[in-house]
């Protein structure tokens, strides 16, 4: 957490930089003698934005008082991984989702009578996806 908190402050001071060094060379426009406002602003707002990810990420440190793995440096490779959940690789219910969200945008696209069949079959597929393990062979 400490390094995160290091990159994002160093971001922010590379982009408040750049928004002083923007607006200068924009002054220095023979042709019109003022500052850009869109691309001035847009990088400054970029400067505010890493220093509110930097300080929220200094007080969630605080808070928790805890290193992460990344920031020690005898930790393991596996102290790193963790567990991320149970996946099913046989599951064919992804498949049939991302077709039914295909057959909604192309509804949307096409002819928005086609997007109410997709959002039906959007309901089916994941009704099936979350009850998959309450029937068949890997019922629980």
């Amino acid at each position: 957490m400490r390094t995160s908190t290091n990159v994002f402050w160093i971001l922010a001071a590379f982009y408040a930089f750049s928004t002083v060094l923007y607006a200068v060379w924009s002054l220095s426009d023979p042709f019109h003698h003022t500052i850009e406002w869109a691309g001035t602003i847009a990088l400054g707002l970029l400067a505010v934005m890493f220093v509110f990810i930097a300080f929220y990420l200094k007080l969630v440190h605080r808070g928790q008082g805890a290193e992460l793995p990344e920031d020690i440096s005898t930790a393991n490779i596996d102290d790193g991984d963790p567990e991320l959940g149970h996946f099913s690789p046989w599951s064919w219910w992804p498949i049939a989702l991302a077709a039914a969200v295909a057959l909604l945008f192309l509804g949307i696209a096409v002819g928005f009578w086609i997007a109410y069949i997709g959002v039906t079959l959007i309901a089916i597929t994941i009704v099936g996806w979350v009850y998959e393990y309450y029937r068949g062979y890997f019922a629980r």
